[in-house]
Parts: C-alpha cells; sequence; structure tokens
C-alpha cells in the first residue's frame, strides 16, 4: 500500500513529522517499508510562462525565448527542448537555483548569446528517469508561483507492508483510522452523499453464487464524457501510489478503491445485454481480460455475466468485451461484496495480481459498499457529468460478526502489566469498536472492515497497539513454571540434534517444494503432488526425500569454495497414501537426512589426507543411535550407489538408508566426488530404549584374534547375526578389524579377521576354557558358513 503523505494529512494530521508518524505506523503493526520524499532536493525553481521563441542565431537546435518568470521583466533563456513553444507554462531554474545532482544556475552566454536561467524537464528536477522535453504546467498554473510548493512537491511517499489480516488498512480511509485511534486526533473523511437521481434506468441484479457475492450494488449513469480530463489533483494522487491514470472514469474507480479500499468496476452499459448476473464459472464459458489473456472460467471461480457470457472474473478483473473505452456515453457501476474464500487464489491461477483482487482475498468492508458507490458516483457526475439512474442492490445473508468477550483480567496477565477498565474502554472506542459493558468486562463487536478479530487475544493485541508496546515496562516474566519429567522411552529431537552439531555437522533449512527433477532422480518418483500455485516455477512439487534439497545445499556450498561439507535436516516429506492422516490422502512422515562430503577429518599436519566415506557416516549413525543397536544390509535405493548403500534396521523394523550418492547423480549435479548420503525415519529414532543394568565384571577380559576364509559374498553382518544367534559360551563380542584377499586366498574367496572377547563374570578364565569357547566359535563357523581356518 503505496500512498502521500500530503494525502493522508487532508484526513488526519496529527502533529508529528514525517519520521515521526511512520515510527508511530511502524510500532502499531502497520510497517513502513519506505519512506522517501517525491522529488529530490532542488531551489528557486518557478512556474514561468514563454512568451516568444525565436531561433538561435548561431545554433540550429538553440531556440531563444522570453520568459515571464513573476512581476518583472520577462528574462531571456537559451533552451534546446523540441516542444518549446510561446504560451507554455513550464518550470524555470532561476540564476542561483541548485538542482538535483549540485548543478547550479547561472547568467552565461550560450553560443553568444545571454541566458537568464533554464528552463526544466522533468528528468532535470528529478521527477522522472527519462523525458523527452519541457515538463508542461496546467494552463491556470500561476506564474511565479515555487514549483515544489504548486506541485506538492515537499511531499514524502509512504509503502506500508501490511500483514494479510490488516486488510482494513488497504486504504486512506483505513490508515487515517488507525493514525486516529493512536495519536487521539480526529479524523475528517470525505464527504459523501447519495446523488440526485434524474433518470429510471436501471439493470436487475440477479445473485447466483449463495455466500460468495451476498450484496451487490449497481447503478447506470447516462450521458456521460468518457474524453473528460482527470483533474490534474487525482492524477498526482494516483501516480503517488503508484497507478497509472488511464482516462478519467477508470481514474475515478481507481481513486475510490485507494480512498476508501473498496473495489469497483465500470461497465460499458451499451455493450450490456439483459441482467447482471453474479454466478460460477460454467462448461462453455470465455472471456478476454482487461489485460489481454484469454481464459475459460472454471466452476469455482466467480464470474460476473449477462445473457450473452462472462463479462468479468468477479473482484479480480473486468473483460474487454463490456470495457469501459473514450466512446462510452452510458456506463453501468459495480458495488459488490465477494467472499475472501471466493477469490483467494483465483488470480495467481493465470499469473497475475490486481488490486481487487489483492484486498478482496482478504476481506473488504461490506458496510461500506454504498458509500463507495456514492462517492464514484458524485466524483463521476462533477468530472464527467451525466445523469446518474436508481440505485439497485441484491443482497442476501451478509456475514455475521460474533461478539467477542474481553475480560480485564485477562488483559493484564497476557501482558504482564495491570490494565483498568476505563483505559481498556477507551481504547476500544478510539479503534471504533462498539461494545458493552459487563462489569469490568467487555462484549466487544467488531466493525465490518475488521476480519481480522475473531478471539479475546485479538482484542488484547488491539488494546496493547493503542496504548504503546514502548508503554509496557520491562519486567523478567512471571509465569507458573511446572517441570514436567521426560519419558525414558522418548529422545527429544533436539537431542539427535546435538549429537550431529556435536560430530561436526550444521543443521540446515531447506525448502519442501522442490524441483520435479530432484524427485524423479533422488525418489523414482514420476507422480509427485504438485503445487496449484508454486512460488518459483523450479519449486513446483512437494519433496517425498530430504536428499534433492542437501544436494542443493552441496552444490551452494562448493559454489563458495567449501571443500569439507557436513549437514543435516529434519523435516517432513509428502506421500500420497489412502486413508492418511491428518489430511485425507496424504502422509507426511517426519524424516532426519545427512550429508558429509570432503575429507574425512579438517586438515591438519600429522594426519594424511582421506575422503569421507561410507563407514565414517556408518559409525556417526552408530553414535546417533546409541543404546540400540543398529544394524546394515544391503540395499538398492535410486539415489544411492548400487553397490554402496545399506538399509538400516533397528530390532528388526527399517528405519531407513545410508550410502554413497549415485554416479549419475554425482555427474548430473557437477559434483567433483561422490557425497555420502543418510535419510532416516525420524519418527522412530524418537522411540528411545530404556537402559539395561548390567554389572561390570571385576575379572580381566581375554582377547583372541582368528581369521576365517569365506565366500566373497558372504557379509560380515550375515555371519555375525549367525555367531550371535548361536550364543557361543563366554563370547561378549566379536569385532571385525581386517578383510583380506590375494595371496594365499583361493579366487572367490576373502579372509576375515575377528577379535573375540571372551569374559566371566564369576572367575577368571583359564586357558582351556578359553580354547574350549574359540574351538565351539570355530565349529559354528564352519558349520554354519562352510568357513575354514586360516593359520
Amino acid at each position: 500500500m503505496k500512498f502521500s503523505e500530503s494525502w493522508l494529512r487532508t484526513f488526519v494530521n496529527p502533529a508529528l513529522s514525517s519520521a515521526e508518524l511512520s515510527q508511530l505506523l511502524t510500532m502499531a503493526g502497520l510497517e513502513v517499508e519506505e519512506e522517501e520524499p517525491v522529488a529530490p532536493a532542488f531551489s528557486q525553481v518557478v512556474v514561468a510562462q514563454v512568451l516568444a521563441v525565436e531561433k538561435h542565431a548561431n545554433a540550429d537546435r538553440l531556440n531563444v525565448c522570453q520568459v515571464q518568470v513573476g512581476e518583472g521583466a520577462p528574462v531571456q533563456i537559451v533552451c534546446g527542448a523540441p516542444n518549446v513553444a510561446a504560451g507554455l507554462k513550464v518550470p524555470c531554474a532561476l540564476p542561483g537555483a541548485k538542482l538535483p545532482g549540485d548543478f547550479k544556475i547561472k547568467v552565461a552566454k550560450v553560443r553568444g548569446v545571454e541566458s537568464s536561467g533554464m528552463l526544466c524537464s522533468a528528468k532535470e528536477l528529478g521527477l522522472a528517469e527519462e523525458s523527452s522535453g519541457l515538463l508542461v504546467l496546467p494552463e491556470d498554473a500561476p506564474v511565479g508561483e515555487s514549483i515544489r510548493r504548486y506541485l506538492d512537491l515537499d511531499d514524502t511517499l509512504f509503502t506500508l507492508k501490511l500483514t494479510p489480516n490488516r486488510a482494513d488498512c488497504l486504504s486512506l480511509t483505513g490508515v487515517a483510522r488507525e493514525v486516529s485511534a493512536l495519536t487521539g486526533v480526529a479524523a475528517v473523511y470525505p464527504e459523501v452523499t447519495p446523488v440526485a437521481v434524474g433518470g429510471t434506468v436501471t439493470r436487475n441484479v440477479q445473485l447466483g453464487a449463495g455466500d460468495a457475492c451476498p450484496l451487490y450494488f449497481g447503478r447506470v449513469i447516462r450521458g456521460v464524457n468518457a474524453k473528460a480530463a482527470t483533474p490534474e489533483w487525482m492524477r498526482r494522487r494516483l501516480e503517488r501510489s503508484d497507478i497509472r491514470p488511464v482516462s478519467a472514469i477508470v481514474d475515478i474507480t481507481n481513486y475510490v478503491l485507494l480512498e476508501l479500499g473498496q473495489p469497483l468496476h465500470a461497465f460499458d452499459n451499451g455493450l450490456l445485454q439483459g441482467d447482471i448476473q453474479v454466478r460460477w464459472g460454467q462448461a462453455g464459458d470465455r472471456l478476454t481480460l482487461l489485460n489481454g489473456q484469454e481464459i475459460a472460467p472454471k466452476a469455482d471461480e466467480l464470474v460476473i455475466a449477462d445473457q450473452s457470457g462472462p463479462l468479468a472474473l468477479a473482484g479480480i478483473m473486468g473483460g474487454t468485451a463490456s470495457g469501459i473505452s473514450l466512446e462510452t456515453q452510458e456506463l453501468f457501476l459495480e458495488s459488490a461484496f465477494f467472499d475472501p474464500h471466493a477469490i483467494a487464489g483465483r488470480a495467481r491461477r493465470y499469473s497475475f495480481s490486481s488490486d481487487a483482487s489483492h484486498r478482496f482475498e482478504r476481506g473488504v468492508d461490506f458496510g461500506g459498499c454504498a458509500r463507495a458507490m456514492e462517492r464514484a458516483s458524485q466524483l463521476i457526475l462533477e468530472i464527467c457529468g451525466g445523469e446518474a439512474g436508481p440505485l439497485v442492490q441484491a443482497q442476501t445473508a451478509l456475514p455475521h460478526r460474533h461478539p467477542v468477550r474481553l475480560r480485564t483480567a485477562r488483559v493484564g496477565k497476557i501482558l504482564g502489566v495491570p490494565f483498568i477498565s476505563e483505559r481498556i474502554g477507551e481504547l476500544l472506542s478510539r479503534l471504533g469498536l462498539s461494545f458493552q459493558r459487563e462489569g469490568d468486562n467487555f462484549l466487544v463487536t467488531p466493525p465490518t472492515f475488521r476480519f481480522d478479530i475473531e478471539v479475546e487475544e485479538d482484542l488484547i493485541e488491539e488494546v496493547v497497539r493503542v496504548h504503546g508496546y514502548n508503554e509496557i515496562p520491562a519486567r523478567p516474566p512471571k509465569a507458573a513454571m511446572t517441570m514436567l519429567p521426560w519419558s525414558e522411552d522418548q529422545r527429544p529431537v533436539q537431542r539427535l540434534r546435538q549429537i550431529l552439531a556435536d560430530a561436526g555437522y550444521q543443521e540446515v533449512i531447506n525448502f519442501a517444494f522442490v524441483e520435479a527433477a530432484w524427485e524423479a532422480d533422488f525418489a523414482q518418483n514420476d507422480s509427485p503432488i504438485r503445487l496449484a500455485n508454486p512460488i518459483a516455477s523450479q519449486m513446483g512439487v512437494m519433496r517425498t526425500s530430504l536428499i534433492g534439497g542437501l544436494v542443493s545445499t552441496l552444490n551452494n556450498n562448493l559454489k563458495r569454495k567449501q571443500e569439507r561439507v557436513r549437514v543435516f535436516e529434519t523435516g517432513r516429506c509428502f506421500w500420497r497414501q489412502e486413508g492418511g492422516s491428518p489430511v485425507p490422502g496424504f502422509a507426511q512422515p517426519w524424516k532426519l537426512g545427512g550429508l558429509a562430503y570432503g575429507p574425512a577429518a579438517p586438515e591438519q599436519w600429522g594426519q594424511s589426507h582421506r575422503l569421507v566415506d561410507f563407514f565414517d557416516l556408518k559409525g556417526d549413525l552408530e553414535a546417533l543411535l546409541q543404546p540400540a543397536v543398529a544394524r546394515f544390509e544391503k540395499a538398492q535405493h535410486p539415489a544411492l550407489h548400487p553397490g554402496r548403500a545399506a538399509a538400516l534396521s533397528v530390532a528388526g523394523q527399517t528405519i531407513g538408508v545410508i550410502g554413497e550418492l549415485h554416479p549419475r547423480w554425482v555427474q548430473k549435479y557437477g559434483l567433483p566426488h561422490a557425497p555420502v548420503v543418510f535419510e532416516l525415519d525420524l519418527h522412530a529414532l524418537l522411540q528411545g530404549r530404556l537402559p539395561r543394568f548390567e554389572e561390570l565384571s571385576r575379572f580381566p577380559a581375554v582377547v583372541r584374534d582368528l581369521a576365517v576364509v569365506v565366500d566373497q559374498s558372504l557379509a560380515f553382518q550375515t555371519l555375525l547375526d549367525g555367531l550371535k544367534a548361536a550364543h557361543p559360551p563366554l563370547v561378549k563380542d566379536i569385532q571385525l578389524f581386517d578383510v583380506y584377499t590375494g595371496k594365499g586366498v583361493e579366487e572367490g574367496k576373502k579372509s576375515l579377521a575377528l577379535r573375540i572377547v571372551m569374559q566371566d563374570t564369576q572367575k577368571t578364565l583359564q586357558d582351556v576354557e578359553v580354547d574350549a569357547a574359540v574351538t565351539a566359535l570355530v565349529q559354528i563357523l564352519e558349520r554354519q558358513f562352510a568357513a575354514k581356518l586360516r593359520v
């Protein structure tokens, strides 16, 4: 929302500077995103009239002008502008003037002819980036008056960054209402009275969309002059609000939009056929919008139509077939209320937005529709002439504003400081909120322009906004804190984050909206959940895996010369699933993903350089899962290397995958070498396991190493599972510390070096017991895996 300060001050004029007014609005929740002067600093530039123009004797492109700059005698000025002509009124910089760019004007000779000033273009005054000639002023501009005063250039432009809930401030009336409430200065609004009705021509209106459009005003105005000029004061206010003047009728509807916040639309009544219908789109409907776009309105899109078909996309944009032109002599003016749910997102389907849709999808004051109609009618009759017909009103059930109870004690509890009920009542009154007193409490009925007030906390926010956040004293918070024990069989996600951070990983947060190519590459998902209105073309689908975002994060780091990257992310993924919850048809599992790339350890003089590998990440995950024991089994995954990937399971439940990125994706995404990634079910990770106490043996452990030759295809995990299932006596732990193939081991075989840890909790083991335990272990290996002891 952009507007000029001078326009706002015609409504309410507090004794505040521009900077103070900006700060006041920002602290009240209406953030002033930008504050800029209308024009840069310059001085001694006045309205001047060109009396005579003669060609310069020594230059083909220069003219010698006689110029009246005030009450004294005319002055001579040399000018090269192509549009200079006798009779024009233009800005003139007098000798001594300072123009933007530190440009000073003085009396000088130009090709031998004295020039006592400079006639100015809009660009030279800093009012436009480009201009093709002098800035031509209206014929009634007073000669000699300061151009800054005449054009109201000592003005400031405010750009408000409003949150979606404050649609009531998308107008000068709304902002003025806020300033009045914040300062206590009474606001004066434009006087609007019903226009005199001079004709009987009307057009019936049929409401056929239920609650989507419960209120519609229409009026025929005949005999208008569509070629009438828009007044300069109106053009100026529109331009300073970043709205380009088009024609008088269109400018008036835009002006009322800014002034009152009610979008209007004018149809050429001569092009309409039959009654006006407000209905949903139907099969076969076609409409060419004013922006040139041809659309086929859908069944959930509201249209304004007549018997020939759609005329406008309701609340969004009109159509070319019924649009106002300079030949229009009779118009039909519309002022209506459209439910926000019927407008929201419809314009974005067609990749555009409009001032009308921006307001209607947030909520427009249905109590102001008639006022806006009369205000626009008033201005049209004043500027374009004509004769207004009767006001046509079609209405069904309007939205009901439910009262909200506000407790004085609750205000004090939420804000941390006591408030008396009289002060609360004063603040509510300043906000224009009607209420009934119930002792120290209030029953507040929100006005029709405040769609955002629904619960007690909304009213408390209004109270503190107007009271002033800076008026709340800074005190330590006082609250009843109850310590709740964390269940021992649950692990907080923050604990998992801390473990990974301690291992050198950094947490990242990526968008849940991703490229469709990522889904195809990393999840083999050719039918992802597509967004109806993506925020960017490359973010058009919902992710089913975190891996794509992590690879993108890696690429961003590599572009910034980061050679060692460790990142992890927690977030939801999105799957199609019958009977999903809480959204039917979809599942939203919570995942933990991680990626490691580059050197296994930070560079250090006493340590050799080695790239991170599968086993480094495997160790990180084993530490993350403690005290649970993880099992890793060879697996296939579309994102991972077919020979360097594993499924990870705990207590027989598969909870994720780990492995090197597939060489195909390493090449496609331009990575120097493969990162190692993992993706786990976070919900499963949070299911902790109660630790089981086991007394430590007071007797020493005995370690024996042995090497066995097995088939090349046998995984150590399979061998380990078989040994544990056989429960060999005295064995506490079995570790693999070497794998060997080559000389001395036949082809198709490999040698596994195992470290066997044996211990008894009751006594010191004797050699004969240890030998018996090792023999039993070897027999299990021979029997189950055809292993041979290597000597």
